[in-house]
């Protein structure tokens, strides 16, 4: 397997639920190493940039207005296959479809809630890191 990079945030729902630590203790009790990390209050611009490929989606206003609603947590995460890995950690974005033990089933309120994002694919991983992390940084 190769080692890979992907990009976690923790939403501003599981900020606000003060469940920062138990997420990221799921994260490293996964295997998957944090290479970077921040908190931050997205901007709408930041949000919009970062969401950019659902702008013509219906849930793209929502989801601005969520996501900066409050801090969240980004990081860099890597391991062996950490696009995959962290997706499946995570779960189906609706929580009620989500496999137990899995963050958004432990964590999240609804699919719009959902307590996390990670990347859906490698290529998506090397853009949504770089969008919070300069190259410099990591």
């Amino acid at each position: 397997m190769a080692i890979e990079r992907t990009l976690s945030i923790v939403k501003p729902d599981a900020v606000e639920n003060h469940r920062i630590g138990a997420i990221l203790a799921m994260i490293e009790e996964a295997g998957l190493k944090i290479r970077g990390m921040r908190m931050l209050h997205l901007t709408r611009p930041q949000a919009e940039g970062f969401y950019a490929v659902h702008k013509e989606r219906p849930f793209f206003g929502e989801l601005v207005e969520f996501m900066t609603r409050g801090p969240v947590v980004v990081s860099v995460l890597e391991g062996d296959d950490a696009v995959k890995r962290y997706r499946d950690l995570m779960g189906a974005t609706n929580p009620a479809e989500a496999a137990e033990g899995t963050i958004r089933k432990r964590y999240a309120k609804d699919i719009g809630e959902n307590a996390v994002h990670g990347s859906d694919s490698a290529d998506n991983a090397k853009i949504e890191v770089a969008y919070f992390f300069p190259g410099y940084e990591l």
